[in-house]
C-alpha cells in the first residue's frame, strides 16, 4: 500500500507534533537542578506582574511544588508521546494500515474532551483544535474504509526490469 497526499500531510502534522513535544521534554530537562522558585519570581518581576494576583500566584505556587523527579517524569512522558507520534507519522507516510487504525483511534479519543472544553468556553484555539482533529479523523477514517473496500489508491507501479540485448 502507498499513502496518498492527504495521509502524507497528516503524517507531517503528526511528526511536527512529535517534534514539538520532544522539544518541550528537552526544555523541561533544562530545569533539572535549577531553583525554579527563583526563576519564576524573576519572570514575574520581569513581566511586571503583581505576584499577589491570581494567575501569577498560581504560577509561583506551581514552581514551588515542582521537583526534579517530576521534571524527569514529565520529560520521559513527553519522549514516549513523541515516539508514538513519530511512529504514527512513519506508518502514515508509508501507507501502513496499522497506522491508519492508530491515527483514527488516537485522534478520536480526544474529540469528546475537546468538545467538552469548547462547550465550557469557546476560544479560537479550541475551535481550531476540534476542527482539525475531526477533519484528520474523518479523512484517515474514510481512507481506511475505502482501502478496506478495495477502493483505495492504486499500488505503486514497479519499474520494469531492463532487458539486456
Amino acid at each position: 500500500m502507498t499513502a496518498d497526499k492527504g495521509e502524507r500531510v497528516v503524517a507531517a502534522f503528526e511528526a511536527a507534533k512529535g517534534l514539538l513535544v520532544l522539544c518541550v521534554g528537552f526544555g523541561l530537562l533544562a530545569f533539572v537542578d535549577v531553583d525554579l522558585q527563583t526563576v519564576a519570581e524573576d519572570l514575574v518581576r520581569t513581566l511586571h506582574l503583581n505576584p499577589a494576583k491570581r494567575l501569577p500566584r498560581i504560577f509561583l505556587d506551581a514552581a514551588e511544588r515542582v521537583s526534579d523527579m517530576r521534571l524527569w517524569t514529565l520529560a520521559v512522558l513527553a519522549f514516549g508521546y513523541a515516539m508514538l507520534r513519530f511512529g504514527e507519522a512513519y506508518g502514515l507516510w508509508f501507507g501502513k494500515r496499522w497506522a491508519e487504525w492508530f491515527a483514527v483511534a488516537s485522534g478520536a479519543i480526544y474529540i469528546p474532551f475537546e468538545a467538552h472544553a469548547l462547550y465550557e468556553r469557546v476560544t479560537a484555539v479550541r475551535v481550531t483544535a476540534l476542527t482539525a482533529n475531526v477533519a484528520i479523523v474523518a479523512y484517515v477514517g474514510v481512507t481506511l474504509w475505502r482501502r478496506m473496500q478495495g477502493r483505495g489508491p492504486p499500488a505503486p507501479k514497479k519499474p520494469e526490469a531492463a532487458t539486456g540485448s
